[in-house]
């Protein structure tokens, strides 16, 4: 029996509000003991955590990698070894690979392949159509027995209102839960910012902002209808939130993500053309970002996902047009939501539970909780060690950071992944 005991922790856990001194034993990859206050767990090997915070691990419910199709890109190992030295120990990988996730040996793929990595837990969401086409339901049952944990087309719109309802309906039999990203593509298509004064003295095609809320009352009409469970893929609107409380005020079973960028950044961050902040949805307006932060600290928002989207050099390094949209931020998610914290007045809690205990359980994992029985998925950090980021320094194999040179607070000391030691400072 291998055991591990981590003392003299600050605990936070989201799923019972505790927030105070403590720790944890460890058993064969599971939590066995949880104290509160002064901890002492007798002759077994100790970590003395000194007063730093101990969290469950991080998870990440929208993540891309390169493999299979795309491998320069990244590879489900540089992916999970980006996670790991984040703090991220549960990465849900998107279904937007080449081949694409829609079928059940797919996903198979991808998940004995991020067994056998030993790094991080690795689950697959599965394409809603068939290779993401928009118009052919893919094999939902037979993904879902499979394991796959979510359906979705990634940043692809199911326009066809009748493929979205037959996806939803079938997807319902399952209790399976469905994402889709609201931007209505007459709207979006062919744009890379939002609409108003920056994109136009830039000469930037822009969306306007309520495309996302046109695109998400038809969705979330369709799941008033059908009955299903719903998760509004990157919300970045003001106006998608008013949307969204309405259908949560309705009683229906929908959840939100956001991205950190979302977050972080707002429509002036592109500057004069600054291709890492090339994303999808674009960057908004200043107004709608505290819009999002009043919504994680309200919980209106479920979960807060990195986006990760690996992209090389070659791809960024063109005009803005042409820059492929995305960034990555598996490493520095934790300390980009610390952020928050520290300019914006969240408590630790209320961010630490759209990374953990809300996409656990959105998804049904029993992770996301320091509990006894509960797997020892978990995160030692420093909540105020001030860390620049240096992009060339990622594990990721793309180094498309937005956050390249920022100064932020928050550093991964260690991440422990069913017991093991997945990464150390």
């Amino acid at each position: 029996m291998s055991r591990l005991a981590i003392v003299n922790a600050r605990l936070l856990d989201p799923a019972t509000d505790y927030d105070g001194p403590g720790g944890v034993l460890i058993e064969d990859g599971r939590i066995a003991e949880v104290v509160r206050g002064a901890t002492s767990f007798g002759e077994v090997e100790t970590i003395d955590a000194q007063g730093l915070c101990l969290s469950p691990g991080l998870i990440d419910i929208r993540v891309k990698t390169g493999e299979p199709g795309a491998e320069p890109k990244e590879t489900l190992k540089s992916a999970s070894l980006s996670a790991a030295a984040g703090g991220v120990t549960t990465i849900v990988v998107q279904p937007d690979t080449d081949p694409a996730v829609d079928d059940p040996a797919m996903v198979d793929f991808i998940q004995r392949r991020g067994a056998a990595l030993n790094l991080v837990n690795v689950f697959a969401a599965g394409a809603a159509t068939k290779a993401r086409d928009g118009v052919r339901m893919a094999e939902i049952g037979l993904m879902n027995e499979a394991g796959a944990l979510y359906f979705t087309d990634g940043d692809r719109v199911i326009a066809n209102s009748r493929t979205l309802q037959r996806v939803m309906s079938y997807a319902g039999a399952f209790n399976a839960l469905i994402a889709c990203r609201p931007a209505d593509p007459w709207l979006s298509e062919g744009t890379v910012a939002t609409s108003g004064e920056l994109a136009t003295r830039l000469g930037l095609s822009g969306a306007p902002a309520i495309a996302e809320r046109i695109q998400l009352e038809r969705d979330l009409a369709l799941v008033e209808q059908t009955g299903a469970r719903f998760l509004v893929d990157q919300i970045s609107t003001e106006g998608a939130l008013d949307t969204l409380a309405r259908a949560r005020g309705k009683g229906l079973e929908v959840a939100a993500s956001v991205s950190i960028n979302h977050l972080c950044f707002n429509e002036l961050d592109i500057g004069e053309y600054r291709t890492f902040y090339r994303l999808d949805p674009p960057l908004r307006a200043e107004s709608d970002r505290q819009a999002l932060i009043e919504a994680v600290r309200d919980g209106l928002i479920d979960v807060i996902t990195s986006a990760h989207a690996p992209a090389p050099a070659e791809d960024k390094r063109r005009p803005f047009s042409e820059a492929a949209p995305g960034a990555v931020g598996l490493e520095t998610l934790l300390a980009a939501t610390l952020t928050l914290h520290h300019e914006d007045g969240l408590d630790l809690l209320t961010l630490l539970r759209p990374l953990t205990q809300g996409p656990a359980s959105l998804l049904g994992l029993d992770s996301g909780v320091i509990e006894a029985g509960a797997p020892a998925d978990l995160v030692l950090f420093d909540p105020d060690a001030p860390v620049v980021i240096d992009a060339a320094k990622l594990k990721s194999k793309s180094k498309n950071s937005p956050f390249d040179g920022r100064r932020l607070q928050g550093r991964v000391m260690r991440t422990i992944v069913a017991g093991r030691t997945v990464f150390v400072a």
